[in-house]
This record gives C-alpha cells, structure tokens and sequence, in this order.
C-alpha cells in the first residue's frame, strides 16, 4: 500500500497575483466529483469521476485509503464508466464536487481545491516523507494548517452533504 504524505491548508483567497507573476505555475485544472461508498473510523472507501477541463478526457477511480493526519495509506486505480455508473446509482448517493488545480510553486506540487457545495477553498501539498512535511515552511497565502483538522476532511464534508439531503 502507497503512504500518501501531504500537507492541508485552508486557503484564504484564489493565488491570482502570484499565477500572474508565474511565481505559480498552473499545470492543469480537474473537475472532480466524488462520493463514498464507505466510512469506518479511519478508513475510506470512494469512486471519483475526474474530466481534465483542457481535454475533457473523463477517467473514474476507486480508492482506499486508512489513517488521518499527514500520513495515510492509500491504494488507488482506475475503474470502468460501467463501474463507476453502477456504484453511483447503487447508491444513491450526492458526490461532492469540486475543480482541482494542480501547479507548480518553487520546488513543490500544489493541488487547490475550489468546492461547489460550500464556500471552502483548500491547498495541498505532497511530501516523500514525514520529516519533510513537518520540516516545511509554508508561506502566509496558503492560510492556516489544517492537516490534523477533521472538520476540513472530504469525507466529513461529503457526509454533511448527504444530512442535508434528508
């Protein structure tokens, strides 16, 4: 199982200034929608139906992932429109839906998360390990640290979505 690695910060404004500056670089923008299809604890079983906006390429997923805080195991690989159609309509279920913009800044990967749903914007990054997760320093745009903060999690925002529904 992969250990994902990965830094969450509550961002407070769009980085316009600094895409305008190419101190950040965009790479690409997603269109994400996903829904969970099991919660336990710290586990998380999902599908995701992702279309990158410049292609409009349309891929799906399946992913587990066990753990919170800066490091989580996760195995995640590509599934079917079949599959993905089936699940969701098993289901039931609202997906959360989101745009995912992933850029360049310096040395790291950025990935900003602009949700649909509910006024939140958030920015991770990705690390090779423990000790260079805790070890950065980020700037004062990217907001306040959220890493440990389960109210920010998609899946306690999916699960608000599916009270509302009721």
């Amino acid at each position: 199982m992969a250990l994902e690695i990965e830094r969450k910060f509550l961002l407070p404004e769009f980085p316009e200034r600094l895409i305008g500056t190419g101190e950040l670089l965009r790479q690409s923008e997603h269109r994400i929608e996903q829904t969970y299809l099991a919660l336990d604890g710290p586990q998380e079983l999902r599908v995701r139906r992702i279309v990158d906006l410049a292609t409009e390429e349309v891929s799906y997923t399946h992913t587990f992932k066990s753990g919170h805080g800066l490091a989580r195991e996760e195995v995640e690989y590509n599934i079917s429109q079949g599959i993905y159609e089936q699940v969701i309509h098993a289901f039931g279920a609202i997906p959360l839906t989101k745009n995912r913009i992933t850029a360049t800044w310096g040395d790291h990967v950025v990935e900003i998360d602009i949700y649909d749903q509910i006024q939140l914007m958030v920015l991770e990054v990705e690390f090779d390990s423990e000790e260079a997760a805790v070890a950065f320093e980020p700037p004062a745009w990217f907001g306040k640290d959220i890493s440990t903060e389960k109210q920010y999690s998609n899946k306690k925002v999916w699960r608000e979505l599916q009270e509302r529904r009721n």
